[in-house]
């Protein structure tokens, strides 16, 4: 099992920037892929990003394709995701969320077994 915790989340100005981390506790975190969901208030759970095991392959929904960066530190068990060019329709609780085996797609919350209980991030216009 893995449990994850983000941190990172606030207010910022449209135009700025943010930097969330998911810190991860377990012995075997390389052995997860790790996708960053949005939720906005009376939305759907919506996808952001992902990292594969290695880091190498990364997936990006195309709404912050260019603006976003995901990153992972399997050293240090975290994965990060550097988010620039902040607009207010990106304002959301981040959850971060692990899958060990990839069953279904990539994109779909319902594929990752683990997760995070979010962190906030408001864009002011």
């Amino acid at each position: 099992q893995v449990q994850l915790v983000e941190s990172g989340g606030g207010l910022v100005q449209a135009g700025g920037s943010l930097r969330l981390s998911c810190a991860a506790s377990g012995r075997t975190f390389s052995s997860y892929f790790i996708a960053w969901f949005r939720q906005a208030p009376g939305k759907e759970r919506e996808f952001v990003a992902a990292s594969s095991w290695s880091g190498g392959d990364t997936y990006y929904a195309d709404s912050v394709k260019g603006r976003f960066t995901i990153s992972r530190d399997n050293a240090e068990k975290a994965v990060y995701l550097q988010m620039n060019s902040l607009k207010p329709e990106d304002t959301a609780v981040y959850y971060c969320a692990a899958s060990s085996v990839l069953a279904g797609s990539t994109y779909s919350h319902s594929t990752y077994d683990y997760w995070g209980r979010g962190t906030q991030v408001t864009v002011s216009s």
